[in-house]
């Protein structure tokens, strides 16, 4: 039998599923006009209780009605589902991307792999890039390929730079490259004037506006890719240890990191698609959750689903209510956190040494 040290309990399950959902619901309830808990709590399980008994029994029980349920279930439930999905995301694809590279700094916005899945959708809004299997994802298909490519850009020069991949050298390149891709970004808007607006906004940040489908679509690629990543926990934690030492018992390497790679890049893209960019998610959240259940991936990697959910809710609570009845974009309130919890790992991974 294993133990509660080596794998996340049962019990350590429970407590985090009821924080997360306490935490989406007190989101829920909170905004621009306010709803006791209560009447929050019933609208929402009355809707679920009716759509499980639709489906189970083909009958159609009424969904709750009223201004109050359709605030709820129409604008606010969708939208807190997504925030949840795109932070357990984020928070996933940080955890991984910090075990491959044994780098506490790294992740999709320093490494700027969110920068280049940016640059993907910008195009592909810009330009209007549709794929034709899939005529409605070609922002999404454009953002995961560019994701990936700018990883594998990014990685390979930091790799001829410094064969080590030192922290100083990675972040160097993921900083020329996001200026790079900055860069790229303004061309291309340049050149789509009548989306300026749009284009600038979805930059920053935001999941205003989504709904079911798009929470659909987060849902399934967090299972999906979610599922290969935890499948890799015990090969994350070889990692740690040295590539090398990962070899010499049995972990085919190359195979490992192009499947985690693969994985990372596709929660981004996805994210960054239907989100904009949201930067630090991936860095905040496994850095706290590691202080709290330890480096060990079998715990850090569910700890961290959880727990970047519930970080970029309450982010997206903090941009909704701060200036009410204004809304901040969701990016600029993880980037204030980012920016700080950056600096302090940067200090304290210079003072190790």
């Amino acid at each position: 039998m294993k133990s509660h040290k080596e794998r996340f309990s049962a019990v350590e399950y429970l407590l985090f599923t009821a924080v997360t959902a306490a935490i989406l619901c007190l989101c829920v309830c909170i905004g621009s006009v306010h709803i006791p808990l209560r009447d929050t709590v019933m609208i929402i399980w009355n809707a679920v209780y009716s759509q499980i008994h639709n489906w189970i029994f083909g009958t159609q029980l009424p969904l709750p009605s009223g201004a109050t349920a359709s605030i709820i279930l129409s604008v606010r439930l969708p939208r807190v589902i997504c925030v949840a999905m795109t932070g357990a995301s984020l928070s996933l694809s940080g955890t991984v991307m910090q075990g491959l590279l044994k780098n506490p700094l790294a992740d999709g916005s320093t490494l700027g792999v969110s920068s280049g899945a940016a640059l993907g959708a910008v195009i592909a809004i810009a330009f209007g890039v549709t794929f034709p299997a899939l005529p409605f994802a070609g922002t999404m298909v454009m953002a995961i390929l560019f994701a990936f490519l700018s990883l594998l850009i990014i990685l390979g020069l930091a790799y001829k730079l410094d064969y080590s991949l030192s922290t100083n050298t990675i972040i160097l390149i993921g900083v020329i490259f996001s200026m790079f891709v900055s860069s790229l970004m303004s061309i291309v808007i340049t050149f789509a004037a009548d989306r300026v607006q749009h284009i600038t906004f979805w930059t920053m940040g935001s999941l205003q506006g989504r709904g079911y489908t798009d929470a659909v679509i987060l849902f399934g690629a967090l299972l999906v890719f979610g599922t290969v990543i935890f499948l890799h926990a015990q090969e994350l934690n070889a990692f740690a240890v040295g590539e090398d030492n990962a070899r010499h018992i049995g972990v085919n390497v190359r195979r490992v990191k192009l499947v985690l790679l693969i994985a990372v890049s596709a929660l981004i893209g996805i994210c960054v698609s239907i989100g904009g960019t949201i930067g630090f998610v991936g860095l905040v959240t496994p850095h706290m959750l590691r202080m709290l259940v330890g480096p060990n991936h079998r715990r850090l990697l569910p700890a961290s689903l959880f727990g970047g959910a519930v970080f970029l809710m309450l982010a997206d609570l903090i941009a909704r209510i701060l200036l009410n009845p204004r809304e901040l974009n969701i990016g600029i309130v993880t980037s204030l956190v980012g920016a700080v919890v950056f600096v302090l790992i940067f200090y304290r991974t210079r003072r190790d040494r």
